[in-house]
């Protein structure tokens, strides 16, 4: 049932970044689970403006699924939960025909009925069109004004004979903000799954430093195709094994204890955007790779080392309009959703903040960049 959202001063914001492979490939069991907790997220937090962004939509077996992707698309669009928000916008890259141009990827913007005079920006005629009702945009998504969207050259991933990864694009004005005139540049967010991995010599070496190293190689090509990590002692128990999509670890509490920021000193990949991109301090586990059976809500698949692949971040013009102080500090929140039931093999990570409207200097006009690829 929908809640009436309380006049809370601002505007409400929920970045919401989705990897929803599996519901596709197991919709009966994972696909009401994975609405009923995004609902749960989004009365919790009652957002104005929702921004839901999704890799993977489909799944492996697009062609298959398709009748899937149109049943979660009108779940979402006609939900109870979901019935006070009065405008909505769907891009999904449905064109699985055309290896050149598909991503699978699939935008989400829902706007409630107490925020007026929302706009959104028509890249074709450059500028800024008021957002009416509820559309649903599929098939060639290139030919939308309404955003940009690429997928990245096939030469950024020699090892893969094809990909779907790119980015979706779109830009909004929200009423009764102001312009800050200090800023060259809008407040941008970019987010989706960037396939971040932890730097794996130097996990391997905290989860392991105790331990003696057995390889293991082919016979017919003399390479290696397995590591075995045992205890000195102790039976030779082991304690990692290591293959291609294999990382058994003896132990998956240490990627939950403390909800695993202790390994988060081997989170690297985003600091060589250091002074370009932010994030704000993560305090959830790693958000891949879950268990995909619907019991398993906690639990790790052995297929690779548990990372922090989807993550939301900003440029410093909208990191510095998430943290005014003026802004709640409880309004601040950066987790994941569902944590305690099977999502997939993804865990969503959502962005939930709060702008004061005329409360000091803020920002007319915001871009989302929405992602599935290393940046």
């Amino acid at each position: 049932m929908a809640e009436k959202l309380t006049t809370a001063p601002g505007t409400g914001i929920l970045l919401v970044t989705a990897n929803v492979g599996s519901l596709f490939e197991d919709p009966e069991h994972l696909q009401k689970t994975w609405l009923k907790e995004l609902y749960q997220t989004v009365q919790s937090h009652k957002p104005h403006f929702l921004a839901l962004h999704c890799q993977e939509v489909g799944g492996k077996n697009y062609e298959e699924s398709m009748s899937h992707v149109d049943s979660f698309v009108k779940e979402l669009l006609s939900s109870d939960a979901m019935k006070e928000y009065s405008r909505a916008r769907v891009y999904l890259d449905e064109n699985y025909k055309s290896q050149e141009h598909f991503t699978a990827l699939g935008s989400f913007y829902f706007i409630h009925e107490s925020l007026k005079n929302v706009q959104q920006f028509d890249f074709k005629a450059k500028k800024f069109r008021k957002v009416i009702g509820k559309e649903t945009c599929s098939e060639t998504l290139e030919c939308t004004p309404m955003l940009e969207k690429e997928k990245f050259p096939q030469d950024y991933f020699p090892e893969c004979k094809w990909s779907r990864k790119g980015f979706i694009r779109t830009r909004w004005a929200l009423p009764d903000w102001i312009t800050d005139q200090r800023y060259e540049k809008v407040p941008y967010f970019v987010f989706g799954d960037f396939n971040f991995r932890l730097d794996s010599k130097q996990v391997i070496e905290s989860l392991c430093s105790t331990t003696t190293m057995q390889t293991v190689r082919s016979t017919d090509t003399n390479e290696v195709n397995k590591l075995i990590f045992r205890e000195s002692d102790n039976d030779r128990k082991v304690v990692l094994q290591l293959e291609k999509k294999l990382f058994s670890y003896v132990n998956q509490d240490v990627f939950r204890e403390n909800n695993g920021t202790l390994l988060l000193e081997f989170d690297k990949e985003l600091s060589v955007f250091k002074d370009r991109l932010h994030e704000l301090e993560i305090s959830f586990p790693p958000s891949y790779p879950y268990s995909e059976d619907s019991n398993q809500g906690k639990q790790y698949m052995n297929t690779r080392c548990p990372a922090w692949c989807d993550r939301i971040l900003m440029s410093s013009s909208a990191r510095d309009m998430v943290l005014k102080p003026e802004n709640e500090e409880r309004s601040l929140i950066y987790d994941n959703v569902g944590p305690n039931v099977c999502m997939g093999d993804h865990k969503p990570v959502f962005l939930s903040f709060r702008i004061t409207a005329g409360a000091g200097n803020c920002f007319q006009r915001g871009e989302n960049i929405f992602c599935e690829a290393p940046l």
